[in-house]
C-alpha cells in the first residue's frame, strides 16, 4: 500500500475504512491497469504541498482557542488546485489529504483544467457564533493567503461551509492584495461574482448520472424507486430534481433519522419540514420513521449515500438491495464493499463521477470570475449536463473497451490524463 511520507501520523485507524488508504488504493489498481512507470507512480502518490497553520480566535466569551487549519495540495499539473474547505470535527490531515487526490482525478476524469486540494478545520460549527465562524475563516484565509489565488488555489465549500464562508475569504483575500478577487474562491453569493445553478449543482450531477444509468439498464426516471442517505445541500438537490423528473423518492434520512413512504414522498413538503426543524426530517407527518442502517438495505432501483464515507462496508454490504448506487458522498462504499457489490453485478457510480456537478460549476463560475461576464441559469444548466453526460459516456466506454468495473474504469481515465500530462511536461529541474 502507498504511503506518503510527507503526512505526519495520526491516531491507526482500520485499514477497511482509512480515507487515505484506500484512496491509494484506488491508485495502485489504476496504475497497475495503465501500466504506470513506477516513478510516474511515486509523484502521483504523495502531495505536493501540505499545509497547516495555526488559527487563535477569540470567541464571546473572551477566551481565546486555538484551532488547526489544513491545506494539501495534491497535484497542478493540469492546472491549479481546486478543492473545498470544511469545518467538522471528524477532519483530520489524512482525511484532507485524501480528498485532495481524490479531486485531482475527478477534475481531470471531467476534463476541467485542474489539479486537486482541499482544506478544513476540525471544528463543529454549530457550537460557534457567526462572528466566531467569521473570525475564524478569515484568520484561516490570511495564514494562507501565499497559498491560495485565482491561478494558484481555489477554495470553494464543503462539508460545515456555505457561501458565507467564501464571501468572507474572498474578501479577506481582496483586502490583502488591494482589489476585488471574484476568481479567489468559488460557490460564492451571487452578488459578489457567484455563479446562478451552483447551488444545486452536486445534486443535479447526480440526477444526471443516476438517469444515464438507467437508461442504460432500459429504464427511466418516472417511477423509479429511490432512496437517499443525507438530505443536506447535496442530498435534497437530488432529491428534489428527482422528483421533479418523475422518480419516487421512497427514503430520505438525515443524522437523527430518516422517514419512508411506499407510495413516495413529497419532497417539496419535505424540504419545508425540515427547514422548520434544524434541518431534521424526522417526524415528517406524511411519512413512517426509518433509521439510517435500514435505509441502505431498502428494496429500491437506486441507492444514493450523500452523507458520509464509510456507510457502506463489508458488515452491511449484503443486506443492500440497490441495483445501482450512486455516490453522491465522498468514498461512501468502502473498498471491500466494493469489491462484493461488483461481485454482485451492482452498478456502482463512483463518487469522482457521480458527485462531480459541485466542482463543474466551481469550474464554470471560476471562468465567469475571471472574465467578468456572468451567464444565465440555463446556460449554466446545459453546461454541467454535457460535461456529466460526456464524462459518463466516456467512463462506460472505457469499462467496456477494458472490461473492467465502473469505478476502476473512471480511475484509469482521470489518473491516465494526469500521468500523461506529467509524462508531457517532465520534471523541473
Amino acid at each position: 500500500m502507498l504511503s506518503s511520507s510527507l503526512l505526519p501520523l495520526e491516531a491507526p485507524t482500520p485499514a477497511h475504512i482509512c480515507p487515505y488508504d484506500q484512496a491509494c488504493s484506488y491508485l495502485e489498481q489504476a496504475a497497475k491497469e495503465l501500466k504506470l512507470d513506477q516513478g510516474i507512480l511515486e509523484v502521483l502518490s504523495h502531495p505536493r504541498k501540505v499545509v497547516t497553520v495555526s488559527i487563535p480566535v477569540k470567541r464571546d466569551n473572551s477566551q481565546v482557542q486555538v484551532l488547526a487549519g489544513h491545506r494539501v495540495q495534491h497535484c497542478d499539473i493540469l492546472g491549479p488546485y481546486k478543492g473545498g474547505i470544511r469545518y467538522h470535527p471528524a477532519v483530520t490531515l489524512r482525511e484532507v489529504s485524501a480528498l485532495a487526490m481524490l479531486m485531482t482525478w475527478k477534475c481531470a476524469l471531467l476534463g476541467i483544467p485542474y489539479g486537486g486540494a482541499k482544506g478544513g478545520i476540525a471544528l463543529d460549527p454549530k457550537y460557534y457564533s457567526v462572528g466566531e465562524l467569521e473570525r475564524i475563516t478569515r484568520r484561516y484565509t490570511s495564514e494562507l493567503i501565499k497559498d491560495i489565488g485565482p491561478a494558484v488555489d481555489i477554495p470553494a465549500p464543503d462539508m460545515g461551509t456555505s457561501a458565507r464562508e467564501m464571501a468572507w475569504m474572498m474578501d479577506t483575500y481582496s483586502v490583502n492584495v488591494g482589489h476585488a478577487v471574484p476568481g479567489v474562491v468559488t460557490g460564492k453569493p451571487i452578488s459578489v461574482g457567484g455563479s446562478r445553478g451552483r447551488e444545486m449543482a452536486t445534486g443535479r450531477g447526480v440526477m444526471f448520472i443516476v438517469r444515464e444509468a438507467l437508461a442504460d439498464k432500459g429504464q427511466s426516471l418516472v417511477g423509479a424507486r429511490i432512496a437517499i442517505q443525507g438530505f443536506g445541500n447535496v442530498g435534497s438537490a437530488a432529491a428534489l430534481l428527482l422528483h421533479e423528473a418523475g422518480a419516487k423518492v421512497i427514503a430520505v434520512s438525515t443524522g437523527s433519522g430518516g422517514v419512508f413512504s411506499e407510495a413516495g414522498l413529497d419532497i417539496p413538503a419535505l424540504k419545508a419540514y425540515a427547514a422548520q426543524n434544524r434541518k431534521s426530517v424526522f417526524g415528517f407527518p406524511q411519512a413512517v420513521p426509518i433509521s439510517n442502517a435500514d435505509l441502505l438495505t431498502l428494496p429500491c432501483d437506486v441507492l444514493i449515500p450523500a452523507a458520509l464515507e464509510n456507510q457502506i462496508t463489508e458488515e452491511n454490504v449484503n443486506q443492500v438491495q440497490a441495483q445501482i448506487i450512486a455516490e453522491a458522498a465522498n468514498g461512501p462504499v468502502t473498498l471491500l464493499a466494493n469489491q462484493a457489490l461488483e461481485a454482485r453485478g451492482v452498478t456502482v457510480l463512483p463518487d469522482i463521477l457521480a458527485n462531480a456537478g459541485g466542482v463543474v460549476v466551481s469550474y464554470l463560475e471560476w471562468v465567469q470570475g475571471l472574465s467578468y461576464v456572468f451567464w444565465d441559469e440555463e446556460r449554466v444548466n446545459k453546461e454541467l449536463e454535457y460535461l456529466m453526460v460526456q464524462a459518463y459516456r466516456q467512463v462506460i466506454q472505457q469499462s467496456k473497451i477494458r472490461q473492467i468495473p465502473l469505478r476502476l474504469a473512471a480511475y484509469t481515465l482521470g489518473v491516465g490524463r494526469v500521468a500523461q500530462a506529467l509524462s508531457d511536461r517532465g520534471l523541473y529541474p
